[in-house]
Formats: C-alpha cells, sequence, structure tokens
C-alpha cells in the first residue's frame, strides 16, 4: 500500500483491540489513544498536530455516547476517521476556473521535488477534463529544465511555450497573450527551483505573481521529505499566499506524515496527489477517501473512476455479456489486462478495495508477470485463445517456445484463467451481496 502500510498496520492494531472489548474504560481509551499518537509520531506527523488530533479524538471517545455504546470500540474507529478527514480538509477542492479564460496556474516549489515533471501530468488530467493547456517555461536557471519541460510537453500533447532566457515575468505575460490568441483555456507557468528557500527565488516568484495574477498559485511538495515539507510550505505561503498544494511521490515509501500536517499547519488544502511515475499518474486529492486509505477501509470510488477511464460503458457491457453467455476468451482476458495496464499499478489498485490490505500482506502482484502472460496468449492460435480446452501438453510446448517460456508457466495461466471465469461468475451470482467495509 506504500507510502501508509506502516501506520495502516499500527492504526489496525490499536482498533482490533478495541473492537474486541465490550464496554470501554476511560483507562483503556487513554492507552489505546497514546498507541495512536506514538502511531502519527513514527508516520512522521507534526508532533503538534499528532497532540492535538488525539486529544480531540479523545474528547469525543470519552462521550457518554460512546461509552454507553454497545459497540464502543467501533464508535471510536468512526470517530478517528471523521478526525482525520477534517485533519486533511473536510472535502476535495477543485482547481478555480477562470470565468474569462485563460486560466492562470502559477506552480512553485524546490528543485527535485518533481515540479517539471508535475506541470506535465497536471496538463494531461486538464485534457481529459476537455482542457486546452499550454506550458510555459520560465525556469532560465536550471541547465535543460527548458527542454526537460518540452519532453514532458511532448509526451502528453500539449504544446510549450518558451522564450529562452529572457525575463520569466515577460515571458508570462507573452504565453497569456499567445493563449488567448491560440485560444488556449489554460497556462500553466513552470517556475525556477531552489536547492532551498532564498530572497532571489522568491522576489521573482512575487514578481511574476503581480505581474499575471495567476487564479492558482500551486505549491509542489515532495511527501518523502516529511517534516521539512511542511516548513518549506510554511515559507512559501507566508510569502506567496499559495491557494493550494500539489503532493508527489504519494506512491513511494514516506511515512505519510506530510499528507497528515500540511493542512493542519499551512490552512491551505492539498488539490493533488502524484501517485505514480506514468504521466496519468495524478489524481485529485480527497480526504475521506485518504482517510479510508489509511484506516484499511480501501477507496472504491478512486477504484471506480480509474476503471471508468480505463473501460468504456460498452466495452464494459460487452464483457458482463459474455460472462453471463459463460463465452469468455483469452482474447477477452488479453483485452480485460490492457485496461488493468491503463488504470495503473495492480498493487495500488488492489489495495483499494475494502479488507484487501490485509488480505496482500507480503504478497505482490508482479507486472513482469502479466508481461509474462500477454506474451503466452499472443504466442496461442486464434482459435486456440477462443477455445482454451484445445490446449494440450504438445500444445503447451510450442505455445511455451513460442513466448519464450516454461511450460509451467502455461499451466499457471490456464489455471487463473479458469479461476478468473469462476470468480466471475460468483460475482454474476450475487456473490457480491455481503461485500461491505470491515
Amino acid at each position: 500500500m506504500g507510502m501508509f502500510s506502516n501506520l495502516s498496520m499500527r492504526l489496525n492494531h490499536v482498533f482490533s483491540h478495541l473492537t474486541k472489548r465490550g464496554k470501554l474504560t476511560e483507562l483503556e481509551i487513554k492507552e489505546d489513544m497514546r498507541e495512536v499518537r506514538v502511531a502519527l509520531l513514527e508516520a512522521d506527523v507534526n508532533f503538534t498536530v499528532a497532540k492535538e488530533f488525539v486529544k480531540r479524538v479523545s474528547d469525543k471517545a470519552m462521550g457518554q455516547r460512546v461509552m454507553e455504546s454497545l459497540t464502543p470500540g467501533q464508535m471510536v474507529v468512526k470517530i478517528v476517521n471523521e478526525e482525520l478527514i477534517s485533519l486533511m480538509g473536510e472535502k476535495g477542492v477543485k482547481l478555480t476556473i477562470s470565468s474569462t479564460p485563460p486560466t492562470i496556474i502559477l506552480m512553485c516549489g524546490l528543485q527535485g521535488s518533481g515540479k517539471t515533471t508535475m506541470c506535465g501530468k497536471l496538463a494531461s488530467y486538464l485534457k481529459t477534463q476537455g482542457k486546452k493547456p499550454l506550458l510555459v517555461a520560465c525556469d532560465i536557471y536550471r541547465p535543460a529544465a527548458i527542454s526537460q519541460l518540452q519532453v514532458v510537453g511532448k509526451s502528453v500533447g500539449v504544446e510549450v511555450f518558451e522564450r529562452g532566457t529572457q525575463s520569466p515575468v515577460k515571458t508570462c505575460k507573452d504565453a497569456i497573450n499567445y493563449a488567448s490568441s491560440k485560444l488556449l483555456d489554460t497556462v500553466i507557468i513552470d517556475t525556477a527551483g531552489r536547492l532551498s528557500i532564498d530572497e532571489t527565488l522568491m522576489q521573482e516568484l512575487d514578481d511574476i505573481k503581480n505581474a499575471v495574477s495567476p487564479h492558482e498559485i500551486l505549491l509542489v511538495v515532495d511527501s518523502m521529505n516529511g517534516q521539512e515539507s511542511v516548513n518549506v510550505a510554511q515559507t512559501f505561503n507566508e510569502r506567496l499566499d499559495i491557494t493550494g498544494v500539489v503532493l508527489t511521490k504519494l506512491d513511494g515509501d514516506a511515512r505519510g506524515g506530510v499528507t497528515l500536517s500540511l493542512r493542519e499547519v499551512v490552512h491551505k488544502p492539498i488539490k493533488f496527489c502524484g501517485v505514480g511515475e506514468k504521466m496519468g499518474d495524478l489524481e485529485p486529492f480527497y480526504p475521506d477517501r485518504m482517510a479510508s486509505r489509511i484506516l484499511g477501509m480501501g477507496d472504491v470510488l478512486t477504484l471506480i473512476e480509474k476503471a471508468q477511464n480505463a473501460v468504456s460503458e460498452e466495452e464494459a457491457k460487452a464483457l458482463e455479456k459474455k460472462f453471463r453467455e459463460n463465452s469468455f476468451t483469452f482474447e477477452d482476458y488479453l483485452i480485460q489486462m490492457e485496461s488493468m495496464k491503463k488504470m495503473g499499478n495492480i498493487n495500488d489498485l488492489l489495495s483499494m478495495i475494502p479488507g484487501m490490505d490485509s488480505k496482500l500482506k507480503g504478497m505482490q502482484v508482479d507486472e513482469k508477470e502479466l508481461a509474462k502472460n500477454k506474451a503466452i496468449i499472443q504466442s496461442m492460435t486464434r482459435s486456440e485463445r477462443l477455445n482454451p480446452d484445445l490446449i494440450k501438453s504438445n500444445r503447451k510446448k510450442r505455445i511455451a517456445d513460442g513466448s519464450g517460456t516454461q511450460i509451467q508457466d502455461v499451466n499457471r495461466l490456464l489455471r487463473q484463467f479458469e479461476q478468473t471465469k469462476v470468480f466471475m461468475k460468483q460475482m454474476k451470482n450475487g456473490g457480491m451481496k455481503n461485500f461491505k467495509f470491515k
């Protein structure tokens, strides 16, 4: 589950104690809350934020309704969930869109935070929302910064506006005029970064802000840097009055504290988070969904959205019909594998299913295994793909040789295919009716 796995395990350990008990005493709640606080601090949550969070949960947990409830443990888990959501900002905050285009988005952050790549990811995301973005290269100091943005722009099919090393303020003004003339409705400005905050950097950002009055000033923060990122966000906010934060590397194995500390310290919303290395790996930030992931309750809404983006309604209906008629073939299986790849990292997807995180401990879905399976299917003849029962020993050897794999790999895929058919049949017959949050 990446970033929050340790925190999730610690919190779930506390909650399993809580939910097993009948009545709760004040002493038991205090002891459990002490464990929650330690778990938060170990996850690199800001000390004051952790202390205040635990105080709020404790005050509510000591209330009469909880203490006298038939399921006090579950009531406490509910309070923790609500307070986590509140800590990260109640609800997702959308980008401000100007009523008179173009919308101007100023991206800022320290060098190494992933700002230039994030400009491309944001442009790619906005394209999926029907926008026509323009990327603007205003980092005139870092060697190859402009060419890096051009590479990023090309990879997402978005034009990059650059004027070499002329004044960034002038480049921004020129870019906005250019966007208006070309009917491009969003201007994303990639500004210079530094290894640490200095007056020259801040003054330049100030000058750009005053010259073009951006509708959004988004600070890109590396979530792997923990509390240092919170300090950086504070400084940028005091000087620029940022409108929101974009977190990068949320798929990494950092401890996650920055996500839980930022909103409380800076009082500005987290608007997006980067969840992988691909250009499509950017998600709007929803506090309630993030709280669900942290507490091991999954994130079904994001999973559904990813599926809708990867599979059209017609494809989904056609697939459902094939399962109903029991005519699912290896050709359909191949299409499903491609759709899964479009949705992103398989392990991240599985962690969004409620309760799956506990079943997945120590188990990794190997992306290389998927590539191997694809090679095996592509080595089959069309008749074999449509009718897997034809695949006997001599055919298995030919398929293994053709795909550069072993016969046991072919056998394993055949078993997986049969299991998938059984699983889908169970779902079709209502086997998912009892599919609940734990």
